[in-house]
């Protein structure tokens, strides 16, 4: 049978799961109360749970190509809506990754077809800090302050959303981060910047900005 394999494996899961815990499907079932939002990249090596360690129910995860969050994608901002106002989550993080494809082909203007379109907003990012990274000197390096400017860049168009505009303005506790993962350590980093009100985003925006030159580069 096609892809029986992974049927197979998904038993083998389901069993270990509740040989470890035999009431963890009923309640899973029953509702999920996570406290965070992950807004992250479709790539495949990147998995949101696994990275945090977290069990099924406690990540609400929304991914797409590059992390990117457009004030137009209804889809994300669907998630967005339903975990903000309806789960009640706490914090949002969203997490971009070192060496990412997406990044990469924005930073040298690749051509893969489609997906051009959604890399544009890419650009606009290394558009607006193109000084910064063609200082650094290798390829390397400019694709990974790329990576980190994107997720900065994102939490902005997070803080900026009607979403998290109308929960700040009602008083209602959810922050933004913004975080970046090493494919060859398996580390999350926090970019230093969490932000909790509309009040905060300039001034931990540009400390963000100014913090990058201390940060690794995996």
């Amino acid at each position: 049978m096609e892809l029986e394999h992974l049927l197979q494996n998904n038993r083998r899961w389901a069993a270990g799961m509740r040989e470890r815990d035999p009431d963890f499907f009923l309640r899973l079932s029953q509702q999920q109360s996570p406290e965070y939002l992950w807004i992250g990249c479709s790539d495949s090596r990147v998995p949101a749970n696994e990275i945090v360690d977290l069990p099924p129910g406690e990540l609400f995860v929304h991914r797409n190509v590059a992390n990117v969050v457009v004030h137009s994608d209804l889809n994300c901002l669907s998630v967005m809506q339903y975990a903000v106002d309806v789960l009640k989550v706490k914090h949002i993080i969203v997490t971009g990754h070192y060496g990412c494809g997406g990044v990469r082909a924005a930073l040298l203007g690749m051509r893969l077809g489609l997906i051009d379109n959604w890399l544009r907003h890419v650009q606009d990012v290394f558009q607006k800090h193109q000084a910064e990274v063609m200082a650094l000197e290798s390829e390397s390096e400019r694709v990974n302050r790329l990576c980190e400017l994107n997720v900065i860049e994102q939490v902005v168009n997070v803080c900026h959303t009607t979403v998290i505009q109308e929960a700040w303005a009602r008083g209602q506790g959810v922050a933004v981060h913004g975080w970046i993962y090493g494919l060859e350590d398996g580390h999350a980093h926090s970019l230093h910047l969490g932000v909790s009100g509309i009040e905060e985003l300039e001034p931990k925006y540009h400390e963000a900005l100014a913090g990058l030159i201390t940060l690794p580069n995996s």
